[in-house]
């Protein structure tokens, strides 16, 4: 595949082809969700509670490398265009599942997770696609086209996880995400075209290229430095739900793989309907400042449903009503993708990428944590949806900074 990059009417094929690889993606992490804790229980054997911390040491080591790298990797993006970051990261992913279907220890879960992290930016390499090929019309539209294509994939994924794990053994949907990701490589060395023109590229610069230096340079930027902020209490919040949900929904509902799975699906059909049916058309009618402020106040009463409710069908309902609040997330990317400029969409989306490393870092570690407290025998309290009542704390103050932002900004809306 030539390197040349795409032209302006091809742009509906590039979106086509980039919306399919994080489909592609996001479908074979969706098919290991059900099978992780069998996993790790086999290879630790210990309880429930304690393997939850396992999961989340994984967590953070894959963050802390995505952390450092993720600038490097979108400022290399801006520099010698967004093709060959994203294929390099989804080869990772397919690196990382086949190591942790081979694994006979943990060692090689960690070994793992630290391929992926260093190499796997997938997700911001399509973020940057996205911003380079629309335009201030259909920018919004088009990041909730990343969110419907990441949801398809999850609504197809836990579902075939889950009855390949009872059917096949546990291993078997890591080995079936690897083959995935793989073949995913191969389809985009031939099919995707490459979305940054030659002119539109900047030198490389390591003063940029890492997590603080990317930070600096685009928080002068209007509007930007608080959204990044809310960017960070975000993930925060939002990472407690991979984090914690297989555990939760284990210990207080007695869901097993085959359950997990379908909520799962729920929560992909509903980011399927949000992000590719209603964003663009509710943040058009809203404003990027409502639509901020609007869905992280939805976003708060779904997290308050998740850690509260006490009977399992319950949480169908705080999944449709947290779903809604994504278009949050979708209009502060468009803002600030608007604002970056067509050169530096790759450093934008890195540092992006670090605030959401950190966050991960922190969120696994110190929800599952919360987790564990809340539902050993020992509690003081026996709260198992203790994570998701702090997270929906975290979402209320994005909602007041997002208010804030915008009318230091004067946002649209």
């Amino acid at each position: 595949m030539p390197e040349n990059a795409a032209p302006v009417t091809a742009s509906r094929a590039a979106l086509t082809f980039v919306l399919l690889s994080v489909f592609i993606d996001s479908l074979g992490f969706g098919i290991i969700i059900p099978s992780l804790l069998p996993v790790i229980v086999e290879l630790t054997g210990e309880p429930v509670a304690i393997a939850a911390l396992w999961s989340g040491y994984l967590m953070a080591v894959y963050a802390l490398l995505q952390f450092f790298t993720a600038p490097v990797f979108g400022n290399l993006s801006d520099r010698f265009g967004r093709r060959p970051i994203l294929l390099g990261s989804l080869f990772a992913f397919g690196v990382d599942f086949l190591l942790t279907g081979l694994a006979r220890s943990m060692t090689w879960l960690f070994i793992g997770r630290a391929f992926a992290g260093v190499f796997g930016a997938s997700f911001a390499a399509a973020g940057a696609y996205i911003g380079d090929i629309s335009n201030d019309q259909n920018r919004a539209k088009n990041f909730g086209f990343i969110g419907a294509a990441w949801g398809s994939g999850f609504t197809l994924g836990p579902v075939i996880g889950g009855v390949m794990a009872e059917h096949l053994g546990a291993r078997a949907p890591f080995f079936a995400a690897s083959a995935l990701a793989l073949a995913n490589v191969a389809f985009g060395y031939f099919a995707l075209p490459e979305s940054l023109p030659p002119e539109r590229r900047r030198k490389f610069e390591w003063s940029r290229a890492n997590p603080f230096g990317a930070l600096r340079s685009l928080s002068h930027l209007p509007m930007i430095a608080g959204l990044l902020f809310a960017v960070f209490l975000y993930q925060v919040a939002h990472d407690s739900l991979p984090a914690v949900w297989i555990f939760f929904t284990e210990l207080k509902f007695g869901w097993g793989p085959a359950e997990t799975g379908w909520s799962l699906t729920f929560v992909g059909v509903m980011t399927v309907i949000v992000m590719g049916g209603l964003t663009g058309f509710l943040v058009r009618r809203l404003g990027e400042r409502r639509a901020i402020v609007l869905g992280f106040a939805l976003m708060t009463l779904g997290f308050l449903g998740y850690g509260l409710v006490p009977n399992g069908w319950m949480i169908y309902p705080a999944i449709l009503i947290g779903s809604l609040g994504g278009i949050a997330n979708t209009a502060m990317q468009s803002v600030m993708s608007e604002q970056a400029g067509p050169s530096a969409q790759g450093e934008l989306q890195g540092a992006l990428a670090s605030i959401a490393s950190i966050a991960a870092i922190i969120s696994p570690i110190f929800m599952t944590r919360l987790f564990s407290h809340f539902s050993g025998e020992d509690a003081p309290v026996h709260l198992p949806g203790a994570p998701y009542v702090v997270s929906a704390v975290l979402v209320f103050c994005c909602a007041l900074i997002g208010l804030r932002a915008g009318r230091a900004g004067g946002a649209a809306g």
